[in-house]
């Protein structure tokens, strides 16, 4: 009888899983306006005066060193947004870098932010929108109207995105993911071709998304978790975004993208995202005097938990201010958010790896334990089904957690228990059990 198989992650999905803490940096003309952002104005209004854009004090390796402070390993800036401005040197718009006073026009934000991740060792993402335009009147990827004016307008706004596209995956080096926001239709669906651009320029980076291809999933929420059990494979090749998200995707509001399925032929792992300040108050770009909204350091612990613990990469919005700096603030609390996942991790009790159905792990003495942590070796693909959880006290062994998913990482915290030894029993899984970690800490909150 064959073998059965699961989904294996490709090397770009496998690096991004391991990177666990991911920041998406969002600029926009709008964070200059001195007007408070809303979403659905920007989507529809051009920017009154694009020479606003002055920041004084600006600094990017201010803001990449704030990042890898924080542990963050990847970094991702939003080259456009909705206005329709190109933080880039571009051939193919005038809406770009080129049209402003500031640096006499010769500035470009995407090749500062390229080189400094290179010189900080930051792996380097760029978000491209192409589903808004507000300067070209594009609006759910559409020029609106039917007749041959909106036809040649239409024919035009998707060759200067593909023109853009491959000026950002030649002009800069390697990526590695690009985030086309809300998805990239593609010709089928009347809008530009980008993934075979992709597929030509950058066909070692992840690709997020379109109709034909995710290489990632959103997690179905803006809160920077995902329920548990979050699988990292998915039944279609693909997501969809808001209306072009199949029904059975969009179903029970996203409950498919944030559950995964076990039992799904790809692998497209989730993502859980959130704004920093987002804290009673859901800001992705820069506004004054809204510090705060900043997450509080608890519950930015209790998002890793429910997010990197499990199985998901957690991505935090940040937002350099209208000085060309990351606030203050902000810089202050990632850093604590760092120090504070280093501190509670950065020194297990104990920690093997091994093969098999059961895996035992002895501790130096009989302590305290309140918090474990589970890797699958991934590269082979998510195997387990069902596993247990025990730990060893003086009447014999107690089960402390029975689950299904672990995934690339899965951490269970629970009251102090005394134990001398912990194992973990794998009764169902697909081939065999491949763990590249099985650890045991004692964490004071």
């Amino acid at each position: 009888m064959a073998q059965e198989t699961v989904p294996l992650p490709t090397p770009a999905q496998l690096q991004w899983q391991k990177t666990e803490l991911a920041a998406l940096v969002c600029w926009d003309l709008h964070v200059f306006d001195g007007e408070f952002y809303v979403q659905k104005n920007v989507r529809i209004t051009p920017v009154k005066d694009y020479n606003t854009f002055n920041p004084s004090k600006y600094d990017m390796d201010q803001w990449i060193v704030s990042l890898k402070n924080a542990g963050f390993k990847i970094a991702i800036f939003t080259v456009s947004h909705e206005t329709g401005f190109f933080f880039h040197q571009s051939d193919a718009t005038p809406y770009c870098m080129k049209a402003l006073k500031w640096q006499n026009g010769e500035g470009d934000i995407l090749r500062d932010f390229k080189e400094a991740c290179e010189r900080h060792d930051m792996l380097p993402g760029v978000y491209i929108g192409t589903r808004w335009n507000a300067f070209y009147g594009v609006h759910d990827f559409k020029v609106q109207g039917e007749d041959e004016f909106a036809e040649n307008r239409q024919k035009h706004y998707n060759r200067m995105i593909e023109n853009i596209v491959e000026e950002i995956f030649t002009n800069y080096g390697d990526w590695a993911m690009v985030w086309f926001d809300g998805g990239a239709h593609g010709p089928e669906q009347g809008g530009p071709d980008v993934l075979s651009v992709f597929e030509k320029y950058q066909p070692d980076c992840l690709f997020y998304h379109n109709l034909q291809r995710a290489d990632m999933r959103w997690g179905g929420s803006e809160t920077g978790t995902v329920p548990y059990p979050c699988w990292g494979t998915f039944p279609y090749p693909s997501t969809g975004a808001g209306e072009s998200a199949k029904k059975e995707i969009g179903a029970n509001n996203f409950q498919l993208l944030k559950t995964g399925d076990p039992d799904g032929k790809y692998y497209i792992p989730a993502m859980s995202d959130a704004p920093l300040r987002g804290n009673g108050g859901h800001d992705w770009f820069w506004e004054p005097n809204r510090e705060q909204i900043i997450y509080p350091l608890d519950k930015l612990v209790n998002m890793y938990y429910n997010s990197v613990g499990h199985n998901t990469t957690l991505i935090l919005g940040v937002t350099p201010n209208a000085d060309g700096l990351m606030p203050d603030p902000d810089v202050k609390r990632m850093k604590e958010f760092g120090d504070e996942i280093q501190r509670r991790f950065s020194n297990p009790i104990a920690t093997i790896s091994g093969t098999g159905k059961k895996l035992m792990l002895k501790l130096p003495e009989r302590q305290s334990v309140n918090q474990v942590v589970v890797m699958e070796d991934i590269a082979k693909g998510e195997r387990v089904r069902k596993f247990i959880l025990e730990g060893k006290t003086k009447q014999g062994w107690q089960i402390l957690f029975e689950g299904s998913c672990i995934g690339h990482k899965f951490i269970h915290r629970f009251d102090d228990m005394e134990v001398s030894a912990l194992r973990i029993k794998v009764p169902e899984s697909i081939g065999e059990t491949q763990l590249l970690e099985f650890s045991a800490y004692y964490i004071e909150e």
